[in-house]
């Protein structure tokens, strides 16, 4: 038994020992406040489209500090308890919890790993900037691994914009930003633990602890301990779902002086072994084992500093730094990396009744050295200049104008423009927005992630990928409905992606080259959100259509590979706060293209089904999670592996379905 299983049984016994007098010696006053609270908090909401009671949240992703209905950008919000909801379903990672969010798709790209990325409307997911506070603290350009290596336990609410914010956010944000945002120490000291376990022999325990140091400092702690076992789903000896151990610890400081003053500052740790490949004793085509492991270390280190200068002007100050180390194995090659990040920046917020303005600098670098390929090593610096003007025309009508010039060290002068526009007639809401951004190339495109650097090229002369993107959002509520519709559209230049060739003449496709692409990436969508609300009773609908093509290196153009036209959602849930909650989820997945699938041409669709059950016992829940009730599983219907190794060095099919097949969670949540 692994020293993780050990943890999570004694972890086990001792929580249930500690959770059984809660519950018996529950203070029934406390138990009121607690349900009285949580009634202040909403699911899910979107800009423009929620309770009276979500005038409270502000949004810190668009830097105006404005309530989410005041904001002329179009955020999404995931709210305190929908996070708790996907805390139940996905404890290690927050892979689940933006995933079953409109427009978003989270994207296998190493089926040997399990990694994945955020895909925001269609574009590339190399393209989304996930911040954690408005702070880059895992990294300018988050690696695909990233995202599975993040527990939702500290979260208070996620920021999700959609479209380029590179006039926010510089270069690393050209189809996004997801913002996790954490939870704040309150009045009186209080905790939780979750403990879960899945039937494909996987352990999670997470804790959270938060206490007040005194009238103005706060502290905060969350730590986790994961592990999965490898498991090879249909017998080939190519392990399906990744085996890992993982440790996780951040504590937070805030605190608040008496003039308006504010600090917040943080610490990351994690470690992780990623085991992938073949089984011990299996082989692929060529008739050798090829192993395909991850080491992971990370630490990351955070603060951000507010001083109001007047009654109108405040100085804001942030600054991050990131240090990850990898060693990774692809078959017999072992590749030792180190890729660090630093971000610093200060501004001046002013506030002149119907206008706020931001002016800043910022400085970012990020830097990755192999020693195992050194030719492929960068260093990147971009000193930027950005600013953004907020202004409310009238009551009804605001207007929002941001633009940013970035410096880049390899790929020149960028401007990044960006304007949005907000109406709101009384029950309805209507925004607009146009901006352009870049991206700047690095050899960790989707496939190089998953196979490693040993057949990519040296990188020759590229320019920086840009795009356009133009959005309407149109949304009504009205009583117990809320209804919106979104169309959007992206016009992408200069993506990069690999070719391959044969390194010897005559020979066969064994390299792979980075370059820039022919043509434009376009896309074309549109989402569609009803949600009603009934007592107890939330029902939530959502589509969303893609138009999404790229030019053919044959002529024309063709669908862009792993791209469903058409996915649909829909999620019921009852929910009595002290009692529990009962929920029901499906979720549609269309044809997609396949390329370089050798087993076919376009995927077949399919649906997904989940049910989660949770009763609640004082401070304690008890909850069962059914995950892919039709076991769906993409090995049913074709192999995994490859039967010739791929050019990039890739030995499995890219992902069009799920991998893991029917899977049962559960486990006890208690609050202290």
């Amino acid at each position: 038994m692994s020293t993780l299983q050990n943890l999570f049984l004694l972890s086990a016994y001792a929580c249930l020992a500690v959770a059984a007098p809660s519950v018996a010696f529950a203070n029934p006053e406390q138990h009121e406040e607690t349900e009285e609270n949580h009634e202040t908090e909403d699911h899910h909401s979107d800009a423009g489209h929620s309770d009276a009671h979500m005038d409270e949240i502000i949004v810190q992703a668009t830097r105006s500090g404005r309530a989410v209905d005041d904001e002329p950008f179009r955020v999404e919000i995931i709210a305190g308890e929908e996070i708790q909801e996907k805390a139940l379903m996905r404890p290690g990672n927050i892979s689940m919890l933006v995933a079953e969010t409109g427009g978003v798709r989270v994207q296998t790209t190493s089926p040997a790993l399990g990694a994945a990325n955020i895909r925001l409307q269609g574009l590339y997911g190399r393209y989304t900037q996930l911040l954690s506070d408005g702070l880059p603290l895992y990294g300018g350009q988050a690696a695909s691994i990233g995202l599975l290596q993040i527990p939702p336990t500290d979260l208070s609410q996620v920021e999700v914009i959609k479209g380029s914010a590179s006039s926010l956010y510089g270069g690393s944000a050209l189809g996004g930003v997801i913002n996790l945002v954490s939870r704040r120490p309150g009045d009186e000291a209080a905790g939780e633990m979750l403990m879960n376990v899945t039937t494909r022999d996987g352990q999670d325990l997470t804790a959270y602890a938060e206490t007040p140091l005194n009238e103005s400092v706060g502290v905060s702690l969350t730590a986790g301990a994961h592990r999965q076992t490898e498991t090879d789903l249909d017998d080939d000896g190519f392990i399906d779902l990744a085996g890992y151990e993982r440790f996780t610890a951040r504590p937070r400081l805030f605190w608040d002086g008496a003039d308006g003053s504010s600090l917040y500052a943080t610490m990351g740790f994690m470690t992780e072994q990623r085991n992938g490949g073949t089984l011990p004793g299996a082989v692929v085509s060529d008739g050798f084992p090829f192993f395909q492991n991850q080491d992971t270390k990370r630490i990351d280190g955070g603060v951000i500093g507010n001083k109001p200068l007047s009654d109108t002007l405040t100085l804001n100050l942030r600054g991050s730094a990131m240090v990850q180390d990898h060693e990774h194995r692809f078959g017999q090659t072992v590749e030792d990396d180190r890729h660090e990040s630093y971000f610093a920046e200060g501004s001046i917020v002013g506030d002149r009744g119907d206008t706020n303005w931001v002016a800043g600098l910022a400085y970012q670098s990020e830097v990755f050295n192999s020693d195992t390929f050194p030719v492929f090593n960068f260093d990147y610096s971009v000193p930027s200049l950005f600013g953004q003007v907020d202004h409310d025309v009238t009551d009804d009508f605001s207007v929002s104008i941001s633009g940013r010039v970035d410096d880049h060290s390899e790929f020149g002068t960028q401007f990044s423009p960006r304007v949005s526009l907000l109406y709101k007639p009384n029950e309805w809401t209507i925004r607009g927005s146009y901006g352009r951004g870049f991206f700047a190339p690095t050899p960790f495109v989707e496939d190089i992630e998953a196979a490693g650097l040993s057949r990519l090229a040296p990188i020759g002369a590229l320019n920086a990928e840009t795009a356009e993107t133009a959005s309407i959002d149109i949304g009504y509520k009205r009583g117990p409905i809320e209804t919106n519709v979104t169309f959007f559209g992206s016009n992408v230049e200069d993506v990069t992606e690999l070719e391959a060739f044969a390194s010897t003449v005559g020979g066969l496709l064994d390299r792979v080259r980075l370059i820039n692409a022919a043509g434009q990436s376009r896309i074309r969508g549109s989402e569609v959100l009803i949600r009603y609300i009934w007592n107890d009773v939330k029902l939530t609908g959502s589509y969303l259509y893609l138009d999404a093509t790229e030019q053919s290196a044959l002529g024309g153009r063709q669908r862009i590979n792993l791209t469903p036209r058409h996915s649909a959602g829909f999620v019921a849930m009852w929910e009595q706060h002290g009692r529990g909650r009962l929920g029901f989820e499906a979720y549609y997945t269309g044809k997609q293209r396949l390329d370089g699938n050798p087993y076919r041409s376009e995927s077949k669709p399919y649906l997904h089904l989940g049910l989660l059950g949770e009763i609640t016992l004082g401070n304690t829940g008890i909850f069962l999670n059914a995950e892919n009730l039709l076991n769906v599983r993409q090995t049913k219907e074709d192999p995994l592996v490859l039967p010739v190794r791929a050019p990039d060095g890739q030995w499995t099919t890219g992902i069009w379905s799920r991998n893991d097949g029917f899977i049962l969670n559960g486990g006890v949540r208690v609050k202290f």
